[in-house]
Order: structure tokens, then sequence, then C-alpha cells
């Protein structure tokens, strides 16, 4: 597997992994409204997790694509 990183040039900072990022925030959020409103159906909850997942891996793809 190919290193994502080019070696020759010099960056100060590493890039953003959208897919962690958006995903960590989709099941912290899912994490706050369980707490906060236990009465929440869980169906409706796996249905919002599944798209907000979506929605990262969708944003991570686009991210790759407009980084070449």
């Amino acid at each position: 597997m190919r290193p994502d990183v080019d070696r020759t040039e010099r960056r100060l900072a590493h890039r953003t992994d959208w897919m962690a990022l958006l995903s960590g925030m989709v099941f912290i959020a899912a994490g706050i409204v369980f707490i906060s409103e236990p009465s929440v159906q869980p169906l409706v909850m796996l249905t919002l997790l599944v798209s907000g997942l979506g929605f990262a891996g969708l944003v991570a793809i686009l991210a790759r694509v407009i980084r070449r």
C-alpha cells in the first residue's frame, strides 16, 4: 500500500481524516441524544446513525478526490 504523504515535500501539518472526524462526531451526537432524550426510538436513532455515517463517507471520498 502506497503512503498518502509525499516524503519529498515537507509539511508542518498532517492531512485531516474526514471519515474518522465526522464518524466520531456522529457517535458523540447519538450518545448525547440518548442521554438527554431516553424516549427516542432505537429505529429512528439507527436510521440517523447510518445516514450520518454515509454522509461522512461521502465527504471523505470528495475530500480525497479534491486533494488529488
